[in-house]
């Protein structure tokens, strides 16, 4: 195992409308503690890493709630700090049939939002880290997380800390301020070793189109992406065909320099709780990484996770590899 695996971004709490219901319609609402790096840090500590979360919290109950439950989940809270400001909310309306999902955000003037460059010393941070993983959702909350974001990416790459980011485009959060999402997200690409993202993010920065259908046009976008960040080692990204809010196809890919793998499409049924699935992906290729595996099981252990992920309320997988090899080797029965 590498040494400690480090994140950096917001604890959110999510607030549920019960069952398939829309918000509001019943006065009562679940309660989940999640958060793009979060996720992906409890997923890791599910598989046996050694994980640590850095962040900034409001000193109230609701800041010590989130930081319980990430510390719950196996994930190191220690230098998740508190400040003023509030604490970063969203609700989540769980669409069914052909009534997709829906989220609203209510996470301006955060204390994590609030938080800047000079509220973390990253040499401190970095001691010892094996990676640094972070997304593109930091910086899109604000000019001060934008720059704190880029502040600990650059210190990772002077401290020879790899760099793990995830793009995560939230177009509702870059479009609420004055944003360049394009500068500031290429920034954080030309840091990484490790990038969780697909045509889409790439076209974003690179500002191109790439021709082509399914995986030529994945590849096309991959060459331009390692062409255009030389630092870049992998890139890994996910293709979903939505049928229903209840019934998706999932495939997985990993590229890398000389070659790729792209898994078959997977039909995920029965969907419980898709949020989250993303930064499933994420652990899943981000520990056959880790562990020294090739193109083809990143992927297929990434897809596994992510496909796990659409069973279980809440935000993040919370599986080990006994459940990943519970599920590449088929068996729907009960386990006894």
């Amino acid at each position: 195992m590498p040494g400690r695996l480090v994140f950096f971004g917001e604890l959110l709490i999510r607030l549920t409308a019960p069952g398939n219901e829309l918000l509001m319609q019943s006065p009562s609402l679940g309660l989940h503690v999640g958060g793009a790096e979060a996720n992906v840090a409890i997923g890791l500590a599910h598989l046996g890493h050694d994980c640590a979360m850095i962040s900034r919290i409001p000193s109230n109950a609701l800041g010590r709630g989130a930081v319980a439950a990430v510390r719950g989940a196996g994930v190191d809270c220690t230098a998740v700090t508190s400040g003023a400001g509030r604490m970063g909310l969203y609700f989540l309306s769980v669409g069914a049939g052909l009534r997709s999902s829906e989220i609203v955000y209510d996470r301006a003037g955060s204390s994590f939002a609030a938080s800047g460059p000079g509220d973390y010393d990253w040499d401190v941070l970095l001691d010892g880290a094996g990676l640094l993983h972070l997304s593109g959702i930091t910086p899109a909350l604000g000019p001060r997380s934008a720059e704190a974001a880029l502040a600990a990416a650059r210190a990772a790459k002077r401290l020879g800390v790899p760099v793990s980011f995830d793009g995560n485009y939230r177009a509702m959060l870059w479009e609420a301020w004055d944003s360049d999402p394009r500068a500031i997200l290429s920034d954080l690409i030309g840091m990484a070793d490790i990038l969780f993202g697909n045509h889409r993010d790439l076209s974003l920065v690179l500002e191109r189109d790439f021709s082509g259908e399914g995986e030529d046009r994945r590849r096309e976008a991959a060459d331009a992406g390692f062409a255009a960040f030389p630092g870049l080692r992998l890139i890994a990204s996910t293709a979903r065909h939505t049928v229903t809010a209840d019934h998706h196809r999932i495939a997985a890919r990993v590229d890398l320099g000389n070659s790729a793998h792209q898994t078959a499409e997977i039909d995920v049924n029965g969907i419980v709780d898709r949020i989250g699935a993303g930064d499933a992906f994420a652990a899943g290729v981000l520990h056959a990484y880790l562990s020294g595996s090739d193109a083809r099981v990143m992927a297929e252990t990434g897809l596994a996770l992510t496909c796990l992920k659409h069973s279980l309320p809440g935000d993040a997988s919370r599986f080990g590899a006994a459940d990943i090899a519970a599920f590449h080797a088929g068996g729907l029965d009960v386990r006894r």
